[in-house]
Order: structure tokens, then C-alpha cells, then sequence
């Protein structure tokens, strides 16, 4: 691994130099899905100039494709893997000694770093999956929706899921969480969210927000195709009021532009989670700004988290149907009583003991906990 690692270092260096701008790979991560390496151009070179030259690094290279982007002072050359390896939601859970309530389990950054969200934050509230077939938005969905019923009880956190297209949250059918059984009906989930307003409008008067409330959407695109107005009217109420009164929205599409999501819903979302998208202008509309790469994208997971204009790499973890209707079984019996349950449920064993040491990534409120195994 070492080898083909110093290998790349040196072509990447030679493609640069054949076209004016010698540059140093001065360093690297190796994460599951992808190497990255570390650029030190020379002083006043534009970085349009090597970003523009990634499909010269990637052909030189035998990659499908090829991103780069600046990060602070250095520019990031990101290569994929041949053999990429999957994060599995269990095992990462088991890994972390504690996790904060109303808090999702995301997958692993490009460090290697569990990434978490804190749903309840000023600067989350509420999120956008964005991204093509492929990308793993409901597998995301999925992960979401495990993590939170796995390490919350009913008191603080309520699930709503609405899935128009009646195959991605069946797993979860008869999970205790459920605030009201699985919504595939389009009218029926306008009339659900109807009763979601007043019960917000109820908490607004009252001042109160528990237990929280989170609603998942497997398609926005067909919730206002068929809902129309009065569905754009009541998300955007949802949306714009229902953080303090701890009513939560996780929605995906594929495309999420104003003529298909509507303009006051696309512009309520404070964070977006963006999968792979087929060109730079839906990378723009997917993240909200330009020159993510989102375009470059490996699809299966592979991730970025956008938010106040920072972008943060993420590869999602991934939860089994299998695993989710073991999970979901458990929890009707009334086995959650220690963490030892999430190895049972799930018909694994051993146990790992590990340190967590969290923190802050900036002021976005995600929660990033790096484990050290003892």
C-alpha cells in the first residue's frame, strides 16, 4: 500500500509539472472510499488552474474520477479506491461510549472520525439529502432513523415517516418510536402534517419542545407533486417554526430546485447532506453554492455535508434490513437496558471499550467523537 501510495504522490507531481505548475504532495489521508493527497503549489498559483487539470491526474492515474479542492492552505487531491470498504452503523455505534440525545449517527469523515448530528441545534433544526439514484440517500435515511431509535427512548424523541414510494422505511414498520404508523398516502401525509402544525402551534403557545419530533421524507419531489400548494404552505411553516417546538424535518430528493421543492421550503434547510449529482450546475443547486464537487462524487454513501458555506466529506454509514428489523423487534420487547443490547440485536458479539473525546466542529453543532480502542 505504501508503494502504489508513493507511486501516485510522484505522478500526480509529474502531470502537474508537465503543465507549468510543480507542485510538492507534502502529505495524506486513506479513508474507506478514497486517498486523499496534500498539495503545496507554488506561491500565486490559481487553484482554478489545478482544479482544472483533475481529469489529466485522473487519467494518469487509471481513476474513474478525480477531485480537487482547496482546504485552508493546501490543495486536496482526492483519488478513489479500488477496493472501497463499507462503514457499518452497529459496529461504529459500539465504538462510542456515549452519544448525545436527539443526536444522529452520520458515518465517518475523511479522517476517520465518527461524525454525529445534533438535530435540536440552532445551526441543524433541520436537513436536505440531496443527490441521483444511486447515491444512498434512503440508505442515509436509514442510518438516521436507526441511530436515533436505538439511543433514545420514547420520551425523547417521536419518529414520523412519510415514504411516497412505499419501499424505503418499511423495515421500520412497528418500531415503538413511531408517533403514528408508516405514511405512503400523499393525502394522507398532508393530513398528518396538518395535525403536526397545530400540535406545534400548541407547543409554541405552551413553551415547550419535548419529547422531539422527527419527520423523515423519502421524497420531497413527490409530497409537492401531488400536494401541491397547500403542502409547500404547511412544510414551510414546519420549517420555519418548528425547531423551538422541537419539530424536526429530514427530507431528500434528487434534484432540490425551487420549481420542484418550492422556493421558501429549498431555502429552510440549514444543512444539506449532498450524494453524487451528474454535473458542477446540480452540485450548485443540490449544496447551494458553487465548487463543491459534488459532481465528483462516488455515489454509494459517499457524501458531502454542507453547511454556512464549510463542506465536510462524509462517508454514511450503512444498517442492513435485516438489522434494522432485529433492532426493531428488540425494541417492542423492551430489551434496551444496556448497551450490550445493540450486539445482541444484531446477533453479534465481543465488546469493545473505547474512549470518546468530542468536540465541536466549529460552530455547526456537528458532533465529531474520535475513539481510541484500549
Amino acid at each position: 500500500m505504501y508503494r502504489l501510495l508513493e507511486f501516485q504522490a510522484n505522478q500526480i507531481e509529474m502531470v502537474l509539472a508537465s503543465h507549468d505548475v510543480p507542485s510538492r504532495v507534502f502529505g495524506g489521508l486513506v479513508t474507506p472510499r478514497f486517498v486523499q493527497f496534500q498539495l503545496a503549489p507554488p506561491l500565486g498559483t490559481k487553484v482554478k488552474r489545478i482544479a482544472g487539470l483533475s481529469e489529466e491526474i485522473a487519467l494518469t492515474l487509471g481513476a474513474r474520477s478525480c477531485r480537487v479542492y482547496r482546504q485552508g492552505g493546501a490543495i486536496n487531491v482526492e483519488v478513489p479506491r479500488e477496493e472501497a470498504r463499507t462503514v457499518k452503523l452497529i459496529p461504529l455505534c459500539r465504538r462510542l461510549s456515549q452519544i448525545p440525545p436527539c443526536t444522529a449517527v452520520l458515518g465517518l469523515d475523511e479522517s476517520g472520525t465518527p461524525l454525529l448530528l445534533h438535530l435540536p441545534s440552532p445551526d441543524v433544526a433541520h436537513v436536505l439529502i440531496a443527490g441521483t439514484t444511486g447515491s444512498g440517500k434512503t440508505e442515509l435515511l436509514r442510518t438516521m432513523i436507526a441511530s436515533l431509535a436505538m439511543h433514545n427512548r420514547l420520551g425523547e424523541v417521536q419518529l414520523v415517516l412519510v415514504d411516497p414510494k412505499g419501499r424505503g422505511f418499511a423495515p421500520f414498520a412497528g418500531l415503538p418510536h413511531l408517533l403514528h404508523p408508516l405514511v405512503n398516502d400523499v393525502e394522507e401525509a398532508l393530513s398528518l402534517l396538518r395535525r403536526l402544525v397545530k400540535e406545534m402551534e400548541r407547543r409554541d403557545h405552551e413553551g415547550i419542545s419535548e419529547p422531539r419530533v422527527m419527520v423523515f421524507v423519502d421524497e420531497l419531489a413527490d409530497l409537492m407533486l401531488v400536494g401541491g400548494r397547500e403542502m409547500e404552505r404547511v412544510l414551510t411553516r414546519l420549517l420555519q417554526r418548528g425547531r423551538e417546538a422541537g419539530v424536526h424535518l429530514v427530507g431528500c430528493t434528487q434534484k432540490p430546485t425551487a420549481a420542484v421543492i418550492g422556493s421558501l421550503v429549498k431555502s429552510n434547510f440549514p444543512v444539506r447532506l449532498v450524494g453524487s449529482v451528474t454535473s458542477p450546475e446540480d452540485a450548485k443547486v443540490a449544496a447551494g453554492i458553487a465548487g463543491t464537487g459534488a459532481e465528483k462524487l462516488l455515489g454509494r454513501g459517499d457524501f458531502l455535508v454542507v453547511v454556512k458555506g464549510q463542506v465536510l466529506r462524509l462517508q454514511a454509514a450503512y444498517v442492513s434490513v435485516n438489522e434494522i428489523q432485529k433492532m426493531a423487534t428488540r425494541l417492542r420487547e423492551g430489551g434496551r437496558r444496556s448497551r450490550r443490547w445493540l450486539e445482541e440485536a444484531t446477533g453479534t458479539e465481543g465488546k469493545t471499550e473505547v474512549s470518546l473525546k468530542a468536540r465541536l466542529a466549529s460552530r455547526l453543532r456537528l458532533v465529531k467523537a474520535g475513539a481510541d480502542s484500549r
